[in-house]
Order: C-alpha cells, then sequence, then structure tokens
C-alpha cells in the first residue's frame, strides 16, 4: 500500500483549490522572516532590564475586597491540609513509637493530658475542635450545593454564615466537654 505524506496531501489539495498566484501570496503572508542580532551578554541585559521596566505586573491580592466566599474557601482548604498533617503525624508517631520500643498507650496520653494546666487544655482542644468542626460544617455546605440548593448569591452566602455560626456553637460546645 502506498502512503503518501500529511504534506504532500495538503500542497496537492491547496493548489487544486486555489490558483497559483494566491498560492504564493499565501506562502508569503503564513512564513515570517525572522532576523537575530548578535549582542553581547551585558547587551542582552540591558534589554531584558528595559522590557522589565515597561512589563505589566500582576495585581496582588491586597487590592481585593476580602469576600466571604473566597475567604471560606481558602480556611477550607488550609483546615483539610492541617487536619490531614495532623493525622499522619499522630498515626506515625505512634507507630514509630511502637516500633522503637516505647510504651506509648492512649493510656500513656490521657495520662499525659491530665496533669496539663487547664489553660494549656482549653487550648489544645481549641485548636483541634474549631478547624475540625469549620472543615466539616463546609464540608456539608458543599454537600448540599451538590445536590443543587443553595446556588445563588444570597444562597452562598446564607449557607457561608450559617458554617460560620455552625463552627461557633458546635466547636465552643465541644471546648467544654
Amino acid at each position: 500500500m502506498f502512503r503518501q505524506g500529511l504534506g504532500l496531501v495538503r500542497r496537492k489539495s491547496l493548489s487544486r483549490t486555489t490558483s497559483p498566484a494566491l498560492n504564493r501570496v499565501a506562502q508569503y503572508q503564513l512564513i515570517r522572516n525572522v532576523s537575530t542580532v548578535k549582542a553581547s551578554h551585558d547587551e542582552e541585559q540591558e534589554i531584558l532590564v528595559a522590557q522589565r521596566k515597561v512589563r505589566p505586573s500582576s495585581p496582588h491580592l491586597t487590592i481585593y475586597a476580602p469576600q466571604l466566599t473566597w475567604i471560606l474557601s481558602s480556611f477550607h482548604r488550609i483546615t483539610g491540609v492541617g487536619l490531614a498533617g495532623g493525622f499522619y503525624a499522630l498515626t506515625c508517631g505512634y507507630a514509630a513509637a511502637n516500633l522503637l520500643g516505647y510504651d506509648f498507650t492512649s493510656a500513656d496520653i490521657v495520662g499525659l493530658y491530665s496533669q496539663l494546666p487547664e489553660y494549656i487544655k482549653y487550648s489544645v482542644k481549641a485548636i483541634a475542635a474549631y478547624p475540625f468542626v469549620f472543615h466539616i460544617s463546609n464540608g456539608l455546605r458543599h454537600l448540599v450545593w451538590d445536590f443543587g440548593k443553595e446556588l445563588t448569591i444570597p444562597g452562598v452566602y446564607r449557607t457561608g454564615y450559617a458554617v460560620l455560626a455552625s463552627t461557633a456553637l458546635v466547636a465552643t460546645g465541644l471546648l467544654f466537654l
């Protein structure tokens, strides 16, 4: 079987449908002539600096008004990474302690925690409870959106405020258990 290259097919199809004069005009318009200039490293650096002076810079986040939507989205990601990192650190530490021969059981953790002053206990609980409850509440908000509910701008803000309120109430309740 004889195969023709794609370039040959294109040339034949172009030349059959258009005149040779039009082919030459199209070829000259489609092919760009590029010229290069030999320059030293210092000259190239000066050109680069001059180009960078007139280059527009990307706006920074500080020019945008903070909105509930992107703040909650950012905190949802941050709390997810923090909670996952804490979970993996605790799990790996628990496994490594047993492998290295340290006596590290849940009874040891309870004993250590009971010896801490009250303000440290509440601080540890708050550091764990608020991100945990926020992440769960915002995850439930996303499930509501997955069902196609509350997808209007007022609905998005309503669910955002509900997430903040439920986080404050439930996490504060967990804090005093």
